[in-house]
């Protein structure tokens, strides 16, 4: 499908209370604006059109529509705000407001190339372990969290970022049913849908403390030096 013919939305999911951080991390200031403002502001450059899912309370201010209990309740929210013609969907996170133009753009364009779903991803830098919980008697081993089963090869694993660009009718078709994940790819997945990875970015992080705030402040503060 040409670029220049597809309508592109996208879904800023900022619904939630922020327990972790402690407060709304998606208000935040960082410099003139806050942690959203800078999500949407990259994504009404890469898009047709932006919806915001916030917490019920603020969709007067925001002008958005009302999340859910869960992060896919939220996406569906967001779905259900969608022109009826859209073809390609992206979903961002508010929380990540240094993703670029250039990586929504890889996103969408790995869709219109022919898959259904485009996440970014990054190499790992630790290993990683799978462990079972099960596997340790009550009281066997202070401290211990469960006994290591699986060693994954490094070089076969990516963490995945957003934003996440989806065929319309495949992400709407998966959250049908109103299933639950940590991200949306994973649905498309379950539904035997074709998810290809393209390169993240590594400043592309996630607000999910305060120290990851002042990370993001300081790479604002060198971007303008």
């Amino acid at each position: 499908m040409p670029r220049a013919k597809t309508k592109v939305w996208t879904i800023i999911v900022g619904g939630g209370s922020g327990q972790r951080f402690g407060r709304p991390k998606q208000y935040e200031k960082l410099d003139d604006l806050r942690v959203i403002d800078h999500a949407r502001r990259t994504a009404d450059a890469a898009s047709d059109g932006v919806v915001l899912v916030v917490p019920a309370d603020d969709v007067a201010r925001e002008g958005g529509v009302a999340g859910g209990a869960t992060r896919s309740e939220s996406v569906r929210a967001g779905l259900a705000a969608l022109p009826a013609d859209v073809d390609v969907v992206c979903v961002h996170d508010a929380a990540r407001p240094l993703a670029s133009l250039e990586l929504f753009e890889r996103v969408i364009d790995a869709v219109l190339a022919g898959a259904d779903a485009a996440v970014p991803g990054v190499p790992l830098a630790d290993t990683i372990k799978v462990i079972d919980a099960a596997g340790l008697a009550p009281g066997d081993i202070e401290g211990a969290r469960g006994v290591v089963v699986d060693t994954p090869d490094r070089s076969t694993l990516v963490a995945v970022q957003t934003p996440q660009a989806f065929r319309a009718d495949r992400l709407q078709a998966a959250h049908a049913s109103g299933g639950e994940a940590t991200d949306d790819a994973a649905l498309i997945e379950s539904v035997g849908g074709r998810v290809v990875v393209v390169d993240g970015e590594a400043t592309n992080r996630k607000i999910t403390t305060p120290d990851d705030l002042d990370w993001t402040r300081d790479q604002l503060g060198r971007r303008s030096s």
